[in-house]
């Protein structure tokens, strides 16, 4: 009943007391034993670490979600009575509170470097530099916060390209129809509407570029008008 050492890795079972291997196999978890829910790294690193368990994984489409961790209930109390005690003491008390004003300031240096980098993206011509301010506060204020899970947040991709994707996400959920559309459910069709909405937006924002007049009723106006102008000046 034992899980591998190496990866003990399951998917949900048919019970909330089972798990299903790899294989296939069901396994019911020992009697004495409990399933840690995620929510507590710092508990579940321990746990994991203190001995035998299960790691449940669930996987939906491309993503895995975590279902919790399986481990001996003496184990997981053990532990979780041990952090609590740390937990309260003073000097954890003023860590957690630096550690807090460490991402606090890190976080704001990244959404101001992250602002100006979508400025520079846009390179709107100064005629429609307001729009410019707009169109980067708004994007930024959607892609920047702690957990969004936007593109914007990974560091698998340079900054600047983190920016340019995060414009083009922007606009087609703003100034297109494409949270209306009704898109078959065929393989690599919502991939080809994206690409043909991102060219629609890359051909208007290259009409800000070069500074051409824009009509009246234009999507990006029109959805920016919640963003009053600020004194922010683009980078050179």
């Amino acid at each position: 009943m034992s899980a591998d050492q190496s990866s003990p890795t399951f998917a949900p079972g048919p019970t909330p007391n089972t798990v299903r291997s790899a294989g296939g196999q069901v396994l019911t978890a020992p009697a004495d034993w409990m399933l840690l829910p995620p929510g507590d790294a710092t508990l579940t690193r321990r746990v994991k670490a203190a001995g035998e368990h299960w790691i449940v994984q669930e996987n939906k489409g491309r993503k895995t979600f975590c279902r919790g961790v399986w481990a001996p209930a003496a184990t997981v109390e053990r532990i979780r009575a041990e952090l609590t005690a740390e937990r309260s003491t003073q000097g954890f008390v003023k860590k957690k509170e630096a550690d807090a004003r460490r991402r606090e300031k890190a976080q704001a240096a990244y959404v101001e470097d992250f602002l100006a980098t979508v400025v520079k993206f846009l390179a709107f011509h100064p005629n429609h530099a307001d729009l410019a301010d707009r169109l980067a506060r708004a994007v930024t204020a959607h892609a920047t916060p702690v957990g969004s899970g936007t593109v914007a947040r990974t560091k698998r991709i340079p900054v600047e390209r983190r920016a340019e994707a995060a414009v083009i996400a922007w606009m087609r959920h703003q100034t297109t129809a494409y949270d209306g559309m009704v898109i078959p459910r065929i393989r690599g069709k919502r991939r080809e509407v994206r690409r043909m909405l991102a060219r629609r937006s890359q051909e208007l924002l290259h009409r800000y570029r070069r500074g051409e007049p824009v009509p009246d009723g234009c999507p990006l106006q029109k959805s920016l008008l919640s963003f009053p102008a600020t004194s922010m000046q683009a980078p050179a």
